[in-house]
This record gives structure tokens, C-alpha cells and sequence, in this order.
């Protein structure tokens, strides 16, 4: 299949998945979280999709492979995030472990792109 445009790696569908199950999440953490964890949470999760997508769109390999890092970085404030909601218990273990289940998924598939970009460079 013919990449043309972000919308078709697989990696960015699933981050999507991920940001908007992060949102859903946030719903049920008490209000006085809201400029706190609900707020970092939802940022980082929405990161990691956004920044498969600038990077994407740059011109340059070189500045794709950045943007993959940076939403690597992004994906894994998102899993101590919810680690720490779990901790809290604002999310069950449950919970945290369906979503650590979809960051590493996503974290191998962020790798794998890297490693197919390096490769055609």
C-alpha cells in the first residue's frame, strides 16, 4: 500500500485511537485534576499523534525521524501519566493496563518506522 499522506500510517490511526481513549479516561478524574494530570495527560496523548503528522508533512527525513521522537517522548509521558492515575486511583488497573497495552504497541510501531525511514535514507 502507497503511503500518501499521514492519514495512512497505521502508527498515527492507532494514536488516534489512543488520544481520544485518553480524553474518555480524563472524563472521571476528580475536577480539581483539571489544570493538572487531566490536562498533561490529554496534551502528551495528543502529541504523539500530531507529531507523526508534522513529520510526515516536513520535506526532509531527517525532520521526520525528530518528529518520531519527539511523539516517542510524548507516548511515554503518556504511559508514567497513567501510571500515576492508577496509583491515585482515578483509573482502575485494569484501565492502565489496556491503554500501556496500546503505548507499546504504538512504541514498536513508532520504532519500526523509524528503522524503515533510516533504512531508505
Amino acid at each position: 500500500m502507497e503511503i500518501l499522506s499521514y492519514r495512512d500510517l497505521l502508527v498515527w490511526q492507532r494514536a488516534m485511537d489512543l488520544a481520544v481513549e485518553c480524553y474518555e479516561l480524563t472524563k472521571r478524574f476528580p475536577r480539581s485534576e483539571t489544570y493538572g494530570l487531566i490536562s498533561q495527560l490529554q496534551r502528551a496523548a495528543v502529541s504523539v499523534p500530531s507529531n507523526i503528522a508534522e513529520g510526515r508533512a516536513r520535506q526532509h527525513s531527517g525532520e521526520f525521524l525528530q518528529h518520531i521522537s519527539i511523539a516517542y517522548g510524548s507516548l511515554a509521558e503518556v504511559e508514567t501519566l497513567t501510571q500515576i492515575a492508577a496509583r491515585l486511583k482515578y483509573i482502575s488497573d485494569q484501565q492502565a493496563e489496556e491503554v500501556l497495552g496500546k503505548t507499546a504497541e504504538i512504541g514498536r510501531m513508532l520504532n519500526g518506522l523509524r528503522n524503515s525511514i533510516k533504512e531508505k535514507a
